[in-house]
């Protein structure tokens, strides 16, 4: 799925390809990837004549702020959602699910393998988490003036729960997931096991700083392409190449040389050095 840095990836290529360009019309391909509104009719109806002012993220969220109708178009990628800006003729992939046409023969395509993508369309005069319910349960985004080592301490606090589940809940930190938690947890040499009421207040300082430099890493590499992530003009990110330890099992630790492990917590692996983590 993909994670907050390969998000802000995409938010950034759409900001810089697709802003202020009238939507001339469009195709859905696939009608249970509109949310909101009922009708993908309606969906259309309603964004056509309206542009993209700008794009935000809220967690693994991407929202977008139309104009000159004013309301919110919200996407999640969830596990294998990409938006492609493309030429018009370029072949049909075969799980395109919505199309969107620009002038220029311009159009934002969303393709999506696996089908759990979502987009919703939010009326100005709602508030945007009464529709895109996700959004209230959200916790601060890392690079938020919000999310400080006390912050993170709370969240954390009296937890006995493994560290690196709680990483993955998106209440605790948001936008975090398999990839970054792993990654973070290493820098900060916290075993993903560890339980959170055992970390003492000078790891969670460690971790709280690793969280925002493996992430900010990430986003200056373009992300992680480890199947199926593009960014918008189709290019793989390049985060996976400097992995310290996400999916790296048996090779050698990049620190000590010891091969990295691979335990499963909760369902998911996690990927950690036996040595350099305790």
């Amino acid at each position: 799925m993909p994670e907050l840095p390969e998000v802000e990836t995409v938010r950034r290529g759409l900001n810089s390809l697709t802003l202020n360009q009238a939507i001339i019309g469009g195709e859905v391909l696939l009608e249970r990837t509109i949310a909101q509104p009922a009708s993908t009719r309606e969906f259309l109806q309603k964004i056509k004549g309206n542009a993209i002012a700008l794009w935000h993220r809220r967690g693994k969220y991407l929202i977008a702020q139309l104009s000159p109708s004013p309301g919110w178009w919200g996407v999640h990628l969830r596990m294998t959602g990409q938006l492609l800006w493309l030429h018009q003729d370029e072949p049909l992939h075969k799980h395109t699910r919505v199309r969107l046409f620009f002038q220029g023969h311009r159009e934002l395509r969303f393709v999506d393998q696996r089908t759990f993508g979502q987009m919703w369309l939010v009326n100005p005069q709602v508030q945007i988490e009464s529709v895109i319910t996700g959004l209230a349960k959200l916790a601060a985004d890392p690079f938020s003036d919000e999310f400080t080592v006390e912050y993170l301490a709370n969240k954390l606090h009296n937890r006995r729960r493994p560290i690196k589940n709680a990483l993955l809940d998106q209440s605790v930190v948001a936008g975090l997931g398999n990839i970054y938690a792993d990654e973070a947890l290493f820098l900060s040499k916290i075993r993903p096991d560890t339980q959170c009421i055992h970390l003492q207040r000078s790891q969670i300082a460690d971790l709280h700083q690793a969280i925002i430099k493996v992430l900010a890493s990430s986003i200056e590499a373009g992300g992680t392409t480890f199947s199926n992530f593009l960014n918008v003009k189709g290019v793989n990110g390049n985060y996976g190449g400097v992995a310290w330890v996400y999916n790296r099992t048996g090779e050698p630790c990049k620190v000590c040389s010891q091969p990295i492990q691979r335990i499963k917590l909760g369902g998911r692996s996690s990927h950690f050095c036996q040595q350099c983590q305790t």
